[in-house]
This record gives structure tokens, C-alpha cells and sequence, in this order.
């Protein structure tokens, strides 16, 4: 292309190509159309250094990345035509808060108030996901009431990473306070609201406030999800409650809506969980026998760590005779994962032998 007559170099264009391969893992690539932009005699901006800073942050070298993202940064500043955007600030104070450095976090917003340059809803909203994730509570409630100081008002995104964050910790008076503030402001819950709150009460095996939560959605016309019902059979997996989780597996079986392979995993992983490995063997070899739902390797990866936690070497053998016939290859990390729970099988064997009878009972009971 560059050969043509009509080529002219264009920063708009190499910054995609840069994001492109840095979103692909290819750094190298990155660097080298960065380097060929300015043989061509394009000169750099500030959305070629922020897709650069992008590029090497894709890498799996995280500390490695950040230094030179820091590195960047700092080269930025001291050229008047790539100074640093919000863009760029974003870009940063995600990736360090990710990487839990809340001092130079802290540092960014420091930068930041001193730049020519405003924070924005995205500014806050990138950082206190990546600490509510990383379950820093603290430092996420921290920035809320920094961005709270610059009269930025939450939105549905804010809501929703607040309410999911919470939710994770146990932290249940307030997440259900800040779903109540939600209702208040003029902003709607939306599926991923009532999904995230299902399933933590799920994992709290609090599980008449996630038939309450899954209620109240109905009730305000939200049709569910395909993740919402899958919410739902991980919330009774978490519950005890079997056979409930299996009743709405099979309602979303006889629908006419389309079938999902994470449906079929979130049943399989609800027989594993309760120590019920046939019951998830016998559902896996009728699902693969009448195909009513789709099976990949993700389905052969749970089924096969979960028969080496349970040392069921029938079963392992029989998965791996599946694979072959369907053409899937186990690699490296397939291995590795089932070696992972083998590991930890170990000291799980005595609490399992305890709850396993009354996980079986779990089967035939009502949910």
C-alpha cells in the first residue's frame, strides 16, 4: 500500500493498525509499525502513544509493561504535540490500579489535577472497577468520594461495578443500599444489575434474597437473560438445591430460544460442586447424544478437571475417548488445570466425604 501513488501516511490509520496488534498480543508488531510511521514521515501524537501504551500493556510481562507505559507517559509530556489526554490518564490509572499500586494510582489523580486535562465518569469508573475486583474496598470507596468531590455523578456503569463489587465481599446492607440508590436516581438497573446480585447471594447460599432479587426483576418487566437463567443454576448449585437448578435447566431446554454451551457448563459445574460427577457424566453423554445443546472443549476442560478431583479414572478415560471422536485436542493448560485439582483434592477429601450425603439428598429434594 505504501508503494501506491496515492498513499499518504496517516496517524489515524497506524494508531489502529498499533491497537490492533497490541489487542493481539503483538508487541513487536506494534513497535515496528510505530518505527515505520515515522520512517514514512508521519510525526507521532497523543493517539499514537496512547495506542503504544495499550500495545505493551496486552503483554503478560505485567510489571515490564507498566514501567514502560510509565515511561511513555513521561516522554509525552515533554513533547507539545502528544501531551497526555483523559484518554491517556484513563488508559494509566486502570492499569496501575489493576496492578493494585495505589500510590501511583493516587500519583495519576495528583497529575491529573494539576494537567489542563478533567476527569471524567470513565476516569473513576475504570479505577474503582479494577479495585472492586481486586476486592480493595477501601481504595474503591476512596475514589467514589473523589469523584463525588467533582460533582461527576454516577451512572448505570458506576452502579452496577458498585453493586458488583459489594456483592463479591459479602458486603450485602451495602450493595442492597446502593441497588436502592439506584432505583432512586434517574438512572434503570439493567440484566447485568439483577445478574450480579443473584449470583452473590448465590454464593452466600442466601437463596430466598436471589428468588426475591430474580422476582423483583420479573415484576419490573425485565425479561432474563440467557445469563440471567445461568445466574440463577449456579445460584441453586450454590444452594443445595439440585434439583431446582436441573428443573430450570430442562425449561430452558424445552424453549425455542437459542441454546448456549455456558448453559450446559453451569449444570455440569452444579452436579460437580455438589460431588455428583455421574449425574453430570449421565447429563453430558444425553446432551452429546440428542445435541440439545452444543458441546466444546470448555464442556470436556470442566468435566475432565472435576473426574481427576474425584479420582474417577473411568470417567477420564471415557471423556478422553469423546475428545478424540470430536476432534478436540487437549493442550498443555487442560492438563495442567485437572494436575491443579488433583492438587487441591487432597484437602477437600474430608469435607466432601462429610456433605456428600447430604448433597446426594439433594437430588431428589425440593429446591
Amino acid at each position: 500500500m505504501q508503494k501506491q501513488k496515492w498513499y499518504i501516511a496517516d496517524n489515524g490509520v497506524y494508531s489502529k493498525l498499533i491497537s490492533v496488534m497490541g489487542r493481539k498480543g503483538q508487541t513487536r508488531m506494534a513497535m515496528w509499525l510505530f518505527s515505520e510511521m515515522r520512517n514514512s514521515g508521519c510525526r507521532p501524537d497523543t493517539s499514537v502513544y496512547n495506542a503504544l501504551i495499550t500495545a505493551h500493556l496486552h503483554t503478560r510481562d505485567k510489571a515490564k509493561a507498566l514501567a514502560k507505559a510509565l515511561s511513555y507517559f513521561e516522554k509525552m509530556k515533554g513533547m507539545e504535540r502528544c501531551q497526555p489526554s483523559i484518554v491517556t490518564y484513563n488508559i494509566l490509572l486502570r492499569a496501575f490500579a489493576q496492578a493494585k499500586d495505589v500510590d501511583q494510582v493516587n500519583a495519576f489523580f495528583k497529575d491529573l489535577d494539576s494537567s489542563i486535562c478533567s476527569p471524567d465518569i470513565y476516569t473513576f469508573n475504570g479505577v474503582m472497577d479494577a479495585y472492586g475486583k481486586l476486592g480493595m474496598i477501601k481504595e474503591m470507596e476512596s475514589v467514589l468520594s473523589k469523584m463525588k468531590s467533582k460533582q461527576i455523578k454516577p451512572d448505570i456503569i458506576t452502579f452496577n461495578l458498585l453493586i458488583d463489587a459489594y456483592g463479591r465481599k459479602q458486603s450485602f446492607e451495602k450493595m442492597e443500599q446502593v441497588f436502592k440508590s439506584l432505583l432512586q436516581s434517574k438512572e434503570k438497573p439493567t440484566l447485568s444489575t439483577f445478574n450480579s446480585m443473584i449470583t452473590n447471594y448465590g454464593r452466600a447460599r442466601l437463596r430466598e434474597k436471589a428468588d426475591l432479587t430474580f422476582q423483583k426483576m420479573t415484576e419490573m418487566g425485565y425479561r432474563p437473560s440467557f445469563i440471567t437463567y445461568e445466574s440463577v443454576i449456579m445460584m441453586y448449585g450454590y444452594c443445595d438445591c439440585v434439583s431446582r437448578a436441573r428443573q430450570i435447566f430442562n425449561q430452558i431446554g424445552e424453549s425455542e430460544n437459542e441454546k448456549k454451551v455456558s448453559t450446559l457448563n453451569a449444570m455440569l459445574d452444579v452436579y460437580c460442586m455438589n460431588s455428583l460427577p455421574m449425574e453430570a457424566h449421565e447429563l453430558f453423554e444425553s446432551t452429546r447424544t440428542t445435541r440439545t445443546f452444543p458441546i466444546n472443549s470448555s464442556t470436556y476442560k470442566l468435566l475432565y478437571k472435576a473426574y481427576t478431583k474425584a479420582d474417577m479414572k473411568e470417567l477420564m478415560q471415557k471423556l478422553l475417548v469423546y475428545m478424540d471422536k470430536d476432534g478436540i485436542a487437549p493442550d498443555k493448560r487442560f492438563f495442567l488445570d485437572a494436575l491443579g485439582a488433583l492438587g487441591s483434592s487432597s484437602t477437600g477429601k474430608k469435607s466432601t466425604s462429610r456433605k456428600s450425603g447430604v448433597r446426594k439428598q439433594a437430588v431428589t429434594a425440593e429446591g
